[in-house]
């Protein structure tokens, strides 16, 4: 059976409107795939533990990792060390060059949780960063130019090669991805 692991973006949870569409859908439209949505703690290095927890007992060709923001470099690290696919949203690319402007208090905007974003954190983000793609083939990349908290033009290039939605306009939620939801699904399914 296929399975879709969703990694939700920072500050963000298995409740974020994404995940829960996708999850709608899933259920809906489609049958045959697996949807699971790991609660992603706050400190890297424990999220891409429960990241590569979720994959577990799935082959590479059974499973497609769908990522949000900072997800989307979760997404793309789990790629790469598993050989999956992986579709990114509005992807952090090299994270750590730019968490330096959150330091400090952060809240969970859906469980209200607080955390201090520390230099540790950035850290380990940079520890875990890919300085490339290995296989373009295996990611399909959804942007939209008007997203506010990541440069579009990042995520582009370092995707290079990999199939690529470009949508003008839009913000770092990416409100066009209702209309995109079917074509991800065709996209993770290999179809």
């Amino acid at each position: 059976m296929s399975t879709i692991v969703y990694l939700h973006g920072f500050v963000s949870s298995p409740a974020s409107r994404k995940a829960v569409m996708l999850g709608d859908y899933l259920r809906r439209c489609v049958s045959g795939i697996d949807y699971v949505v790991p609660q992603l703690h706050h400190r890297p290095a424990t999220a891409i533990e429960q990241a590569a927890a979720a994959c577990r007992d799935v082959a590479p060709g059974e499973l497609t990792l769908v990522g949000s923001s900072l997800g989307g470099f979760y997404a793309t690290v789990l790629a790469e060390r598993l050989g999956c696919r992986a579709a990114l949203l509005n992807p952090a690319v090299h994270p750590h060059r730019h968490f330096g402007r959150y330091l400090g208090t952060q809240r969970n905007l859906y469980t209200g949780e607080t955390f201090e974003l520390t230099v540790e954190h950035v850290g380990e983000l940079m520890a875990l960063d890919p300085k490339s793609i290995t296989r373009p083939e295996r990611y399909g990349l959804f942007v939209e130019t008007g997203d506010d908290v990541l440069d579009y033009r990042e995520a582009v290039a370092f995707y290079e090669g990999a199939c690529q939605t470009v949508v003008r306009g839009g913000d770092h939620a990416l409100s066009s991805f209702p209309e995109h939801v079917p074509e991800l699904v065709e996209w993770a399914a290999g179809r």
